[in-house]
């Protein structure tokens, strides 16, 4: 046996655990993120759970584009902490406020990068933002369908919209590779002004 093969398969080891960590750590975050805790228990309990998921339930393995850029991750939690507190009070002063109904929708959005790590990211982080929801995906068209409250006309509806598209920048720019982020700036100077990205799939904004 040739001494290299030994040291080639401790590289490829190496290179394959060092592309999938960020991945391994985001399954850590997330189960962190669901249960609403950032303690010592939560991320044992993440930790273990990210083992089971990747080593007893084995899926297809998740191409990662190589890519992390620390100061775009920095600003996409940043920007998500906000977001969520932004959207709790929101969703507080709805509830209190009885001299309206908030209306409700469900809206369409097409994403504008095909690649299935980042629809999951991206549709995981507008659930996790108060006053919306995923209730469905079309992988095919790249169409996420959320439930959101305090949608009252089409201003309203492009506005969830565009926060949508908004968060899918900041993960393709934290995480995407230089393709996606590419399609991103093509799509947002091709579109200008305009946020449109698809149709209203229903709606009971209460207009």
């Amino acid at each position: 046996m040739s001494p290299d093969l030994p040291r080639n398969r401790l590289h490829r080891a190496t290179l394959t655990v060092w592309r999938q960590l960020p991945f391994f750590v985001w399954l850590i975050a997330l189960w962190m993120l669901l249960w609403g805790q950032f303690t010592w228990l939560a991320f044992l309990t993440g930790l273990i759970a990210a083992v089971i998921v990747t080593r007893i339930f084995r899926l297809p393995p998740v191409e990662l584009s190589g890519r992390v850029n620390l100061w775009w991750g920095f600003v996409f939690v940043l920007e998500f902490l906000v977001a969520v507190v932004r959207g709790s009070l929101t969703v507080a002063w709805q509830v209190l406020d009885f001299r309206r109904q908030p209306g409700a929708a469900i809206i369409a959005v097409q994403l504008r990068t095909d690649d299935d790590l980042i629809m999951t990211h991206t549709a995981v982080t507008a659930s996790l933002i108060p006053g919306s929801l995923i209730v469905e995906t079309d992988r095919d068209r790249r169409i996420v369908y959320l439930h959101v409250v305090g949608v009252r006309d089409d201003a309203d509806v492009e506005k969830q919209r565009a926060s949508v598209h908004s968060w899918e920048a900041r993960i393709v720019r934290a995480v995407g590779s230089r393709a996606q982020l590419r399609a991103i700036r093509a799509d947002a100077a091709a579109r200008g002004p305009s946020t449109s990205s698809g149709p209203l799939k229903s709606g009971g904004s209460g207009r």
